[in-house]
Order: structure tokens, then C-alpha cells, then sequence
């Protein structure tokens, strides 16, 4: 029988606890960090760690994923940490729905998936749910990352090459970061191997 999207990543997620590491990404940290709060929307917001962060910063958060079990983690986290009122979890496949209205910030993480799937007519949606003066931060893995279920020849796009994908009106926008950087893998990853990511992050002009 063929499994589904949404099947697959639930079998992902109960395969581990909504135990996480409680902290955000690197990259949404270092790039969102010093921006205004206003209204935020995460795609693929797993356990929520990143939503989480959002809303503590200020923002009012919509977190998306497609797994029922990785939101209900989430959820979880988000009404123990006091934050359940700050961030509206829904379940989405992005290839099929997409949540409703514009966003100061749209952040898109390693939304990459092993399965067949329309990402960069994704991500190009998420552009669009951009506001005018509002940034798309979209972080990517850029090499093989340690401990991932990526087959070896996998071949990952340059940071150029997703933002090209997508067919942005250049007009419309303005680069802020379209660059590969490196950090530590992290536990989910092997820890102490240096992991290369892609960022484009960009702010909407018009």
C-alpha cells in the first residue's frame, strides 16, 4: 500500500518523544534575533522548538507541519512553557493546503524531504505569503549532514540554486543573505562534525 507524506513523517516523529533540546536553530536565532516582532509562520515546525523561541521573542506565531504526532509534541511544549495563546499549530501538507494570510516573517528550516515532493513550489508560496517589509528566512542543509538518512549521493542545491528555483521578481526584493555557513551537528545529527547549511534570507520590498 502507498504511504502517504503525511504517513511517513508520523512514523518519523513516533519513532522518537517530544523530548527536545529547547533550543532554536542557529540560524533563525542569529537572523530573526534582531528583527521587530509581529506575525510569524513557520513551515515544518516539527517539536516546535523554533516556534517556541518566536513567541517568547514577541512574535504571534503560526506553526505548520504535516505530522499530527510532531505537532501534538509541540502543542504540548507550547502549553507547559506557558506559550499555548502565542502560537496557533495547524496541520498542512504544503503540497495540497497552505495557511491563510501574510506574515512579517516566513521561515521555512530544513524543509527537505526524502520523498518526492514539490519543495521549491513551496517555498516559492511561502514567498508569497510574505508582507511588504517582511523577511523569508529559509535555512537548508548544503552537504551530507552526519547521522542523516540521505542516501550518500544525495546532491544538495547551492544556496543560489534554491533562490533561483523559486523565480522571485528580484525587484520585489532585497538579499540579505544568500551564503552557505557552518555550525556543529547537533544531537539528531553527530555531535562535534562540522555541517554545512545553506541561508537565504531576504526582505520583501514591494
Amino acid at each position: 500500500m502507498h504511504q502517504t507524506t503525511r504517513d511517513f513523517w508520523n512514523d518519523r516523529y513516533r519513532q522518537k518523544t517530544g523530548e527536545t533540546s529547547g533550543k532554536p536553530g542557529l540560524v533563525l536565532s542569529q537572523f530573526a534575533g534582531p528583527l521587530a516582532p509581529g506575525r510569524a509562520l513557520e513551515l515544518g515546525c516539527g517539536r516546535g522548538d523554533d516556534a517556541l523561541w518566536l513567541a517568547r521573542q514577541g512574535w504571534q506565531v503560526t506553526a505548520v507541519d504535516v505530522s499530527a504526532v510532531a505537532l501534538a509534541y509541540a502543542a504540548d511544549s507550547a502549553s507547559r512553557a506557558g506559550l499555548a495563546g502565542k502560537v496557533r499549530f495547524e496541520e498542512h501538507d504544503l503540497a495540497e493546503t497552505f495557511p491563510e494570510g501574510m506574515y512579517d516573517l516566513v521561515v521555512a528550516s530544513f524543509l527537505q524531504s526524502p520523498r518526492d515532493w514539490p519543495r521549491a513550489r513551496v517555498l516559492a508560496r511561502a514567498a508569497g505569503a510574505v508582507s511588504t517589509g517582511g523577511h523569508l528566512l529559509i535555512t537548508e542543509h548544503a552537504s551530507h549532514p552526519p547521522g542523516s538518512k540521505a542516501t550518500e549521493d544525495t546532491i544538495f542545491p547551492t544556496a543560489e540554486e534554491t533562490l533561483a528555483s523559486l523565480a522571485l521578481d528580484p525587484r520585489q526584493w532585497r538579499r540579505l543573505c544568500v551564503c552557505a555557513i557552518a555550525r556543529m551537528g547537533t544531537r539528531d545529527e553527530v555531535q562535534g562534525e562540522t555541517v554545512e547549511d545553506n541561508v537565504i534570507f531576504l526582505e520583501r520590498l514591494g
